[in-house]
């Protein structure tokens, strides 16, 4: 049985992407939750992935391959694996042209939109739209970079005709997913086509139960949520069941 270790639920953008992958594609894993504390060395998060991640940092998964412990650290890597392991899952399109796009989509979104990222980490539980506009009137490289995150969508589920980004949930999805969340948090103004691409992924069965799973951590975290208090627990679920 393969483990993966995540981080909050209600933070861990790069955690959502490996976890959900592998809920929605049905493959069975154990998971570790590796609890934020600080990202200080001597921290107990990085105690527990020491001698686990050369990078600290998670997601990690742990498998077996070739009859031999195996651990993969990065995201991506763990999607490529998973995708190898699991073919008949479509975790990318069939088709060689939609693959190699998926690819490129993918690539971009691991190692892209930093500004989108610093200004608006994700954060389930609570709703910004304050902060979401102010943001986007004062930081232009954050405009661009929804602008292009939803010319993405647009290109991918035009081609593809939907009803994610390349016909079936896949890699390409589930590394959107936290973008999703994103948005919704800080309030992003949507076209019509992305709003309606952003409530499928959200109601996609692995990315609601991450989802259920962020609201019901109730773990406020003072370092990861420098511009406000601890919430009010009870209205923000109640808010958010509404």
């Amino acid at each position: 049985m393969m483990r993966l270790h995540v981080g909050n639920k209600n933070y861990s953008s790069w955690s959502m992407r490996a976890w959900v992958l592998m809920r929605q594609a049905r493959i069975d894993f154990e998971e570790t939750l590796v609890r934020f504390d600080s990202f200080d060395a001597d921290s107990e998060f990085k105690r527990q992935l020491a001698g686990l991640s050369p990078t600290g940092k998670v997601p990690v998964l742990e498998t077996t391959i070739d009859g031999q412990p195996q651990v993969i650290w990065d995201t991506l890597a763990i999607a490529e694996y998973l995708a190898e392991r699991f073919p008949d899952r479509g975790l990318w399109p069939d088709a060689a042209g939609a693959r190699a796009r998926a690819r490129s989509v993918v690539a971009e979104m691991h190692s892209g939109f930093t500004a989108l990222r610093g200004a608006f980490p994700m954060n389930i539980e609570a709703r910004l739209p304050t902060v979401g506009e102010r943001t986007l009137a004062e930081q232009p490289a954050v405009v661009a970079d929804v602008a292009r995150v939803t010319g993405l969508w647009l290109d991918c589920l035009s081609a593809s005709e939907g009803p994610f980004l390349f016909g079936g949930f896949g890699i390409a999805d589930a590394f959107f997913a936290p973008v999703v969340m994103r948005f919704r948090t800080y309030g992003v103004p949507l076209d019509a086509v992305s709003k309606d691409y952003a409530a499928r992924i959200e109601q996609a069965q692995g990315v609601s139960q991450w989802i259920e799973g962020a609201l019901a951590e109730k773990d406020f975290r003072p370092f990861e949520e420098p511009y406000r208090s601890a919430p009010d627990w009870p209205a923000a679920c109640a808010r958010e069941k509404r």
